[in-house]
């Protein structure tokens, strides 16, 4: 039976999730991305929000949940139920990074003295002093996480096609996508990616244009929601904390349905 907190938690995103409240504004452009019987990974699941949204854009579509946190993985599969998607969304309790394996995921606790599961991030080892460079705290909270690439759970899973990919994984963007460069060499998946320049750097070795790299070197373009309007970019910007970016690869642009991306694409 799931705790009081984990109901309450579920019942909240449920709820927000029938409103369509409250959703990131990158959100109403996956219908421009998603149609057919679109094969997704949605890396860094949290409750299920964007996966909820490709089941409604892409009433076909089968999606991958992957979500480190125990809690939140609670949360989750709850979500799934209740919104009667549970056929098309395969939950994996795991995180995503270059290799499988076994890593800690780092929660802080917010100046509020709640956990702030959405910041949370994995590492080899509990960071000393101040938890993540761009989110004030109070201390923290460490728990083991199983680990798998990309390529590697793909491959033995089946999954002969990827068409999307949806990544929020608080700075562990570089590590997740060299485990899942065999899946982008393949398929040329369109991609929604939160870039993180600041955990990137403190906390992962890697940097904003590194990740920009793995898809300008592939020849995808990048797009960005800047107030109601989607427009094209060429460079991360490093001056916020984190930022959502489209990535879609000029061979696949045949496949997208009606939309601002396909007219994009095509000018």
């Amino acid at each position: 039976m799931p705790s009081i907190r984990v109901l309450g938690h579920a019942f909240r995103a449920w709820r927000r999730n029938k409103r369509w409240a409250k959703h990131e504004p990158e959100t109403p452009y996956l219908a421009d991305l998603l149609s057919g019987a679109p094969v997704c990974l949605h890396v860094g699941a949290s409750d299920g929000r964007h996966s909820y949204v490709m089941t409604q854009v892409a009433p076909q579509a089968h999606i991958y949940a992957f979500e480190p946190s125990s809690f939140t993985f609670e949360v989750l599969k709850l979500c799934l139920a209740w919104h009667g998607i549970g056929a098309q969304v395969t939950p994996v309790h795991a995180a995503v990074a270059d290799a499988a394996g076994e890593l800690l995921l780092v929660t802080p606790k917010k100046t509020s003295g709640r956990m702030g599961h959405s910041y949370a991030y994995v590492a080899s080892e509990a960071p000393c002093g101040q938890v993540r460079p761009d989110v004030a705290d109070v201390g923290l909270e460490v728990e083991p996480t199983a680990v798998v690439a990309l390529d590697d759970y793909c491959a033995a899973n089946g999954i002969e096609h990827v068409d999307f990919i949806r990544m929020d994984i608080e700075g562990a963007e570089l590590r997740a996508l060299t485990g899942a460069q065999g899946i982008i060499d393949r398929d040329f998946p369109h991609v929604l990616i939160e870039i993180h320049p600041m955990m990137l750097e403190a906390r992962f070795g890697g940097s904003a244009d590194r990740v920009l790299e793995v898809f300008r070197s592939r020849g995808y373009r990048m797009f960005a929601v800047n107030g109601d309007r989607l427009e094209e970019r060429t460079e991360v910007e490093t001056s916020v904390p984190w930022k959502d970016y489209f990535f879609v690869h000029p061979s696949r642009a045949g496949d997208l349905p009606d939309g601002v991306f396909k007219a994009r694409m095509a000018a």
